[in-house]
């Protein structure tokens, strides 16, 4: 333990930020947020978002488009670089098209998800206390009053069904038919390859008018992403290879994941930085993906919806039986807690959905067992250990009763 007081310390990390060798130059190219003026290995997919919103620059209405592929692969960067030149071309011209963005996963709720359309088309909202029909009847009315057309791009819309159902994609969807003039294209965004099973038929015969499926990105082209963007993040320009070959491996043995790259190499960079380092060197970015793993756990299990934790929770209670659990024993345990602790049991349905959104953030595993002559069954495993869970958990007074 050093003998330093706090405050001491601390002048000492920010002399030595100021003075010390910056490794990083613009750490903001680097970052998730970043749009690059080139994206490689997806002009194809940008041609055909760009076609499918062409006809809103002859006054036409366009379809309601699916994007769909694994973490990593491309979908929002490609999504907000289409609208960001269409919204470009819109202003220069003088036309009424207003595009709009939102992430299901980081507004959580319905009613924050219409408030980010809703700024699109300058309305304003109040934060709370209006009913989710009259905010969308709102945003109607304003759309219809002024001509907007709009492109609303739902990100991570498979969140939104599955935690709340798809009542709100059934109103986006059919908003069009109540706007005259003006009109709504929904883009929505999705993980999960099988997200269309959770949607009623009536919104899936308007939301998914076309669709686009993003491949992976194999090694060598998200080492040919990452070097593109540490040409400019790294000081002098200086490309530290060995190190980005390390993160192209490691991204590309995860299912060709290029967010996750790109997240490994400034975190590795920021580690090198920390250390006072000269270059970026293989040992950082093996310390950098330890440190992501720990973070992406306690952020998955901490930012859970609270049905999702009582899931993930019955499927712990599980294991002090046995090391798996199948789907049905899974409901019956979480149908017990919820009673518990009060709060609305969800259908089994539902809580299909949130397994499957356990699974997809890898704080769960699921293998189908033969029986034999009793068919197949869906066996459950907890990736994530009960003490981390509780110790997180512990934080919510709703579960404090059954930890």
């Amino acid at each position: 333990m050093s003998d330093k007081k706090p405050e001491e310390m601390l002048d000492s990390i920010f002399d030595r930020a100021l003075s010390g060798k910056h490794i990083l130059n613009d750490n903001h190219v680097l970052s998730s947020e970043y749009i690059p003026e080139k994206l490689p290995f997806r002009e194809k997919q940008i041609v055909s978002v760009g076609q499918t919103l062409a006809p809103l620059l002859k006054g036409m209405k366009c379809s309601n488009l699916l994007l769909y592929g694994k973490t990593g692969t491309g979908k929002t960067v490609v999504a907000r670089y289409v609208i960001d030149r269409l919204a470009q071309k819109a202003h220069s011209n003088n036309m009424k098209i207003r595009v709009a963005y939102s992430n299901a996963r980081v507004s959580r709720t319905s009613y924050r998800v219409l408030t980010d359309l809703a700024n699109s088309v300058d309305l304003s909202i109040p934060f709370t206390g209006l009913s989710i029909g009259e905010v969308l009847q709102r945003i109607v009315n304003k759309i219809s009053q002024d001509g907007y057309f709009v492109v609303f791009v739902l990100d991570e819309i498979d969140y939104l069904v599955k935690t709340h159902s798809d009542n709100l994609l059934y109103e986006l969807t059919r908003s069009s038919d109540r706007l005259s003039p003006g009109f709504l294209c929904l883009v929505g965004i999705s993980n999960d390859l099988q997200f269309k099973d959770y949607l009623d038929p009536r919104v899936l015969s308007s939301l998914s008018e076309e669709e686009l499926v993003f491949p992976p990105y194999t090694a060598e082209e998200i080492r040919s992403i990452l070097l593109q963007r540490a040409e400019m993040a790294f000081t002098g320009g200086i490309t530290p290879t060995a190190a980005i070959n390390l993160c192209a491996a490691l991204a590309g043995s995860e299912h060709g994941d290029a967010r996750r790259a790109v997240d490994l190499l400034r975190i590795s960079a920021e580690v090198a930085e920390r250390e006072g380092a000269e270059q970026l060197e293989e040992k950082h970015v093996r310390i950098a993906v330890q440190k992501i793993e720990r973070d992406r756990v306690n952020d998955a299990l901490s930012s859970l919806p609270l049905q999702a934790k009582v899931v993930l929770l019955s499927i712990l209670r599980c294991g002090d039986d046995d090391s798996s659990c199948s789907t049905g024993t899974v409901f019956e345990k979480y149908h017990n807690l919820c009673q518990k602790i009060g709060i609305e049991v969800l259908t089994q349905r539902r809580v299909s959905g949130l397994l499957s959104e356990l699974d997809l953030l890898g704080l769960t595993s699921s293998s189908v067992v033969s029986s034999g002559r009793y068919g197949r069954t869906k066996k459950i495993h907890s990736s994530i250990p009960i003490q981390l869970v509780r110790e997180i958990f512990s934080e919510d007074p709703v579960l404090t009763p059954i930890l």
